[in-house]
């Protein structure tokens, strides 16, 4: 009767380690993993992650509403768009130059139409100034700003 006892409290502290094991093996894994990764699409260069943006963004606009690549453009535009403000929303270090700012209005502008109007084509009057945006963000990131 003793060893049945001794057996169970033997296999009962087994399944406590084992369990505690591994409880801690997966908090490990997936705190190594989340902070290894970035989720964005973005390398973190400001000047490179802008222009690959406003290439994105330029090639929605100008795909023809009946192109079948419209919805895939579309869903690769929102998702660039919404990594570029997390990324860059709260930096510091860019919230003042004249590149962010511009493309800031044009990332809201262009956001707001999606959200708002997520099946119609985006206005002309709207891609005009968007187009004028861009090339403002442009001019800015060559000289620096």
């Amino acid at each position: 009767m003793d060893f049945d006892l001794l057996v169970f409290f033997y296999l009962m502290l087994m399944k406590s380690y084992w369990s505690r094991l591994l409880s801690l093996v997966l908090v490990l894994v997936i705190g190594l993993v989340g902070c290894s990764s970035s989720p964005d699409s973005l390398t973190g260069d400001y000047r490179q992650d802008t222009l690959a943006v406003v290439n994105t963004l330029k090639q929605a606009l100008e795909l023809p509403q009946d192109s079948p690549d419209k919805a895939a453009l579309q869903a690769e535009a929102r998702q660039k768009i919404n990594d570029f403000s997390a990324r860059y929303q709260r930096n510091s270090s860019v919230a003042t130059l004249g590149s962010f700012t511009t493309m800031r209005t044009a990332l809201n502008s262009l956001a707001g139409h999606y959200s708002s109007y997520p099946n119609r084509p985006v206005p002309e009057k709207l891609k005009q100034r968007l187009d004028k945006e861009f090339k403002q963000v442009e001019a800015s990131l060559r000289r620096g700003a």
